[in-house]
């Protein structure tokens, strides 16, 4: 549940981008994007049934969105059209293992509490948030919907991607409790718990969510849930394309939480997706961030 939007992402860059200077890219993919939709097609890929809400326009890229989703079997019946917001767009520029985006909210902004079906969770295992403070009419709502499905059987993720500083911490701290699984790199891990390395954010933040999850780009993750506690080294690869890397492996470790594996198998399987040439790009290879 959450954004939608295409991705432009122009890749092959000699240098980092400078005002009023133009840089040529050797390479340009117009393709599904969204931290949401890349969990979603990683979770379908891995044989999990996905329902997918969210919101997009009534143009040519809502089109695209709804398409992709559509030819991996993902149901797409709860995902509205918008007419007065085009899709969001976000513009991603690779850069040395890293990467720079610009995006366009659009119809993003525009979902809201109000236009889930009533029986939304009904025959579903498990509900997925992400983007925090991407999407602003459902921002207000995340608490009640993680508590919702919780009462309904579900178990629950959080992946905010987000700043997470000022009010944002605060109110990513009080949903919490409510998620079974808090997914985060070393950066939002440190600004969340106010500690200055992954492991000292890990045990702080163990203590408000049952299960955490740390991505560490090429170190791989470490993880945390019902008091047992994990690492996984990532493969060594050379990075291409990061993006997306870090939903691609939440959508890993939830399709393995979710067929019981263990913690450390559910590392193993976040990471070698990861790290796979069948994330969001087929013929790029991730480096999982």
């Amino acid at each position: 549940m959450g954004e939608l939007n295409v991705d432009v992402v122009m890749s092959g860059l000699a240098r980092t981008p400078e005002l009023g200077r133009e840089l040529i890219a050797s390479e340009l993919d117009v393709t599904l994007g969204s931290a949401t939709a890349i969990f979603a097609c990683q979770v379908r890929k891995l044989g999990h049934p996905v329902t997918f809400v969210s919101r997009v326009g009534r143009d040519d890229f809502g089109a695209l969105c709804l398409r992709e989703l559509s030819r991996l079997g993902i149901d797409t019946k709860a995902v509205i059209q918008s007419e007065g917001a085009g899709t969001g767009v976000t513009l991603s520029l690779p850069l040395r293992g890293d990467r720079a985006q610009v995006t366009y909210l659009g119809a993003i902004a525009e979902l809201r509490a109000g236009d889930l079906p009533k029986d939304v969770f009904r025959g579903h295992r498990h509900l997925h948030l992400t983007s925090f403070e991407l999407q602003e009419k459902l921002r207000p709502a995340f608490s009640r919907l993680l508590r919702t499905a919780r009462k309904a059987g579900l178990t629950t993720s959080l992946d905010p991607n987000s700043d997470l500083r000022g009010p944002t911490r605060e109110a990513i701290l009080k949903l919490l409790p409510h998620v079974d699984l808090l997914f985060v790199n070393e950066r939002e891990a440190r600004e969340l718990s106010g500690r200055r390395s992954g492991k000292q954010a890990l045990d702080a933040l163990a203590r408000r969510a049952r299960g955490v999850v740390i991505k560490l780009g090429p170190a791989g993750a470490i993880a945390a849930l019902d008091g047992a506690r994990a690492e996984a080294k990532a493969p060594a690869v050379r990075a291409v394309d990061t993006t997306g890397a870090g939903d691609s492996f939440a959508g890993g470790f939830v399709s393995a939480f979710l067929e019981g594996a263990t913690l450390d198998d559910c590392l193993r399987r976040g990471n070698a997706c990861a790290n796979s040439r069948r994330g969001r790009h087929p013929r790029r290879l991730f480096a999982q961030g």
